[in-house]
């Protein structure tokens, strides 16, 4: 994948701190102090966690069900109660995130998401978005809390145990942010001996505990608590999405990434594993989606001044 790059946005990190916290509610940066969800350990998994989570590595997450237009007994009821719930994002500039001046969730994956639920409803006021937790993706879907989790999820062989998902959407890897004033210029320079932040239940704290020469991991409820952890000297780094990443450095110009990318994956939509025609509806539409350019669009609209490459080489080639 072609190195990210960004525009940067100057924003001081006593006024992130501040707007982050009337703005992104209980989930966003708390001050001077790690957040409350905020979790540090030793870097390196337990021998038995690796073995798990090696052994769990063999699957297709490009494999979905097929797609289709029918309502079956999922999307059926899903009409019967009139509102289909999405969880997103509100802490990620440009994917989804509250604009200040309209208080209103905006993004990439905040345009999909409105894309897909009018698309199953038939009707725009009956979808509901819902603010989920990067940790809570999972159990907010398997809990019946949200119907589907449109919101920067890689697809692992972990989470395909726990739900189902659409056909990939959008191509991601790891990347890492620094202050600028850090001399690293690689991820190994940025993190071995380092204390590191990344949002639990990531894609990116599982690289870090993978990594034995990392120093410290903070693990945050999102992962824009690094962010601020970060200005306020709390982590070294961080490591996130590389489209996460590029929001970081567009949303703050005293922060850059740092040159590399490590774990190659997809993103996708998440949702019960008992409901199939749910996710062939899914799929359905986010084939309508990219087919009509309303993939590209909202991609030139939200990603393409904070991403290096073409549309076309974040849409992954669907098998």
């Amino acid at each position: 994948m072609s190195r990210t790059t960004v525009r940067a946005r100057s924003v001081t990190a006593v006024a992130l701190a501040a707007c982050c916290a009337a703005v992104l509610g209980a989930g966003g940066p708390q001050g001077a102090v790690l957040p409350a969800a905020a979790t540090v350990r030793p870097a390196q998994a337990p021998q038995q966690e690796q073995e798990q989570e090696q052994a769990g590595n063999d699957c297709d997450v490009y494999q979905s069900v097929p797609a289709s237009s029918e309502d079956g007994p999922a999307v059926k009821a899903i009409k019967a109660k009139r509102s289909l719930v999405i969880g997103v994002d509100q802490n990620s500039f440009r994917w989804g995130s509250r604009n200040p001046n309209t208080g209103q969730i905006e993004g990439f994956d905040i345009d999909l998401a409105r894309a897909i639920g009018t698309a199953v409803m038939g009707d725009p006021d009956k979808v509901t978005l819902k603010a989920v937790p990067t940790a809570e993706r999972v159990k907010f879907v398997q809990e019946g809390r949200v119907d589907l989790i449109v919101r920067t999820m890689t697809i692992t062989c972990d989470r395909l145990q726990q739900v189902a998902f659409s056909k990939p959407y959008f191509n991601t890897s790891q990347r890492v942010v620094v202050p600028k004033a850090s001399p690293a210029r690689t991820i190994d320079e940025a993190v071995d001996g380092k204390t590191v932040c990344a949002a639990t239940s990531s894609s990116a704290e599982d690289e870090l505990k993978a990594r034995p020469k990392v120093g410290k991991i903070v693990s945050v409820e999102n992962h824009l608590d690094c962010l601020v952890l970060m200005q306020l000297g709390k982590v070294d780094a961080t490591m996130t999405d590389d489209g996460l990443a590029a929001s970081q450095a567009a949303q703050d110009q005293t922060v850059r990434l740092v040159d590399g990318e490590v774990r190659p994956a997809v993103m996708g939509i998440a949702m019960l594993k008992n409901s199939p025609d749910l996710t062939a509806r899914v799929n359905q539409v986010l084939a309508d989606y990219h087919a009509s350019g309303a993939w590209r669009a909202a991609y030139d609209r939200w990603l393409k001044p904070y991403m290096l490459s073409d549309a076309e080489h974040y849409w992954p080639m669907q098998r």
